[in-house]
């Protein structure tokens, strides 16, 4: 009579290697099965092993070694999330705990509904500080997605990119490149594109080399209780219509908050923004855009920039001590670029800038037509400046209105005709328009 033990023991699958000629035993979880020339019979196996005089303690040994099977390896974090992201099924909540978790690769997910969940955006960090492949952080193409309380670090591309998602919600999540303002760093933090009804509340970007919150080519946006620091574009609203931009800090950038319109994208004819009640302040790290980007035409010391953008409305903000100039709107032909789309609008028109407060600003401007004029007058740039282009048969007050901003200065720099002659007056802005609707979004919870 033989024993077996775990992986002695013959397959449980009885094939033709058992003839009636041996004895041989089968041992399942609860039963041996004998063969022998009679037949097969089944006893209870610790019955069976007790009539074959097996002690209590060999018994015992024997159903140890049996259950001593080789465990399955444990993944490492990596290699956790990716599976549950790749496994992820609309309504699943995934899980980021505490703690520093270093990532090698992107991550990605393509399944609506689900909520990707850590305990703080200073608590559960995934850096990509030794990031090999991909290129972005996490990528994600779903409906109905929600991302909360963790921060994504040092990736080698962008951050946090939502390509063609409908109700998206980015809420106290922090994107940062912790070495400081360089070119090498990701472009954007916090990116949504080609989306509709997006919700960022709370978030936190820096270091991005292009922008830190960026929402492009979308529609109905809200972006508030944020801060965006030492990003190229603090806060950029492109190519999109329907947006609420408020309650936000955006301070030490090279451009605190820049609301685009620009040629040769799918998506154009950006307008309808709102930017409100933000504190826009002492924006003049020097640009470190990587060369030829188009953020890289910004000056440094710009507290807002419109460019080419329709219908926007600002009002209640704090500026401070932006060096350039607090307000500049242009057209893109103030970027010296040429462009070859028929659809493309490239002036700015419908501004309204009322309420704010100006404090400093002008001081140490970094653009050749700025410089000139600060050597000209030898006064600080004023709090809004604008290049004074527009299409024929157009009139001032259709391009800008000015109401109520305390101790407000401004500029035409005239730069249709070569910047020959800027004038200071405001009476062709003294204009009111119609108030921007409030953003409310449809299936997001804000």
């Amino acid at each position: 009579m033989r024993s077996f033990c775990c992986s002695n023991l013959p397959h449980r699958n009885v094939g033709p290697q058992f003839t009636r000629n041996t004895n041989k035993f089968y041992n399942a979880d609860l039963v041996i099965v004998i063969f022998t020339e009679g037949g097969v019979k089944v006893m209870n196996r610790t019955i069976f092993l007790r009539k074959a005089g097996l002690s209590c303690a060999a018994i015992a040994m024997l159903s140890t070694c049996e259950q001593d099977q080789v465990a399955e390896p444990e993944l490492s974090f990596e290699e956790s999330i990716q599976q549950q992201l790749i496994q992820a099924k609309p309504g699943d909540v995934i899980e980021i705990p505490s703690g520093l978790h270093e990532l090698t690769r992107s991550l990605s997910l393509n399944v609506s509904g689900v909520t990707i969940q850590g305990a703080g955006k200073d608590e559960s960090i995934l850096s990509f500080k030794n990031q090999i492949q991909g290129a972005e952080g996490l990528l994600v193409n779903a409906d109905d997605f929600t991302i909360q309380d963790l921060a994504i670090e040092d990736t080698v591309g962008d951050a946090l990119k939502i390509n063609e998602s409908n109700n998206v919600i980015v809420k106290n999540v922090r994107t940062e490149w912790t070495g400081g303002a360089l070119t090498t760093n990701g472009a954007y933090g916090i990116y949504p594109v080609q989306s509709t009804n997006v919700l960022i509340d709370g978030a936190v970007a820096i270091g991005a080399s292009d922008a830190g919150i960026y929402v492009g080519q979308s529609s109905q946006i809200i972006v508030r209780n944020s801060r965006a620091e030492f990003n190229v574009a603090g806060i950029e609203i492109e190519n999109s219509t329907f947006a609420d931009v408020y309650n936000n800090v955006a301070t030490n950038n090279t451009g605190g908050i820049l609301v685009f319109d620009l040629p040769n994208l799918p998506v154009q004819g950006g307008k309808n923004t709102r930017v409100f009640n933000n504190e826009i302040i002492n924006n003049n790290t020097p640009n470190f855009a990587p060369e030829g980007n188009i953020v890289g035409t910004v000056p440094a010391g710009s507290g807002l920039m419109i460019l080419a953008n329709d219908n926007i409305e600002i009002f209640d903000n704090d500026f401070n001590d932006n060096d350039s100039s607090n307000i500049m709107i242009v057209s893109y032909y103030i970027t010296d670029r040429p462009f070859d789309d028929p659809d493309y609008d490239p002036f700015p028109e419908s501004i309204y800038i009322h309420g704010n407060s100006f404090e400093g600003g002008g001081a140490n401007p970094d653009s050749e037509p700025l410089i000139a004029l600060k050597s000209a007058t030898g006064a600080p740039i004023p709090d809004v400046v604008w290049d004074g282009t527009m299409l024929p048969g157009k009139q001032p007050n259709e391009i800008l209105c000015l109401q109520e901003n305390n101790d407000l200065t401004f500029v035409n720099l005239d730069a249709s005709n070569g910047f020959a002659s800027p004038n200071f007056y405001t009476d062709a802005h003294d204009c009111v328009l119609a108030p921007l609707n409030k953003i409310s979004l449809t299936a997001v919870t804000e």
